[in-house]
């Protein structure tokens, strides 16, 4: 089914990475924050762009969307040096050598390249969710070591 010239997952991709961008900002760090954003403005750009250049038109352009955000992701997993932001950029960079073999071959846009461009969305979304949920476990055991902490603290001073 397509709406507007575009399939029906694509506006379900666009939804997940705005809902995902959200809950970055509502519950992430800085790291899950930034690799939220990334991939919204990707998808984005990438629901911009096919509508009004077209297949063959926004092969290049997007070439340099997936390209920019691959950078991004790499410079984010090396700063904050987090397994899920390694696996997220890798996956990135499989969207962008997925687009340059499509690109360089004048190849079709076929069922193969959606499949494996959805795959590689999907796992970037479950990527970010990783992130998103293993960072809030580890501030909320730090919140509890803390509190346990001040806990023996008053205990100690209540003795003395």
């Amino acid at each position: 089914m397509y709406i507007l010239g575009h399939h029906v997952l694509v506006y379900v991709l666009l939804v997940g990475a705005v809902l995902l961008t959200v809950a970055t900002f509502w519950k992430g760090d800085a790291a899950v924050r930034y690799a939220g954003l990334t991939h919204l403005a990707v998808e984005v750009a990438q629901f911009i762009i096919h509508p009004r250049f077209g297949d063959t038109g926004a092969e290049s352009i997007v070439l340099a969307v997936d390209f920019i955000s691959s950078v991004v992701l790499l410079l984010l997993a090396v700063r904050f040096a987090a397994l899920w932001l390694g696996a997220t950029m890798m996956l990135q960079s499989a969207l962008f050598s997925l687009h340059a073999y499509y690109l360089v071959m004048e190849l079709p846009q076929d069922r193969v390249h959606a499949w494996i461009n959805n795959t590689c969305d999907w796992g970037i979304i479950t990527c970010i969710v990783t992130g998103l949920v293993t960072g809030a476990r580890r501030r909320k055991a730090l919140a509890r070591e803390d509190a346990e902490r001040a806990a023996r603290r008053q205990q100690l001073l209540a003795r003395v």
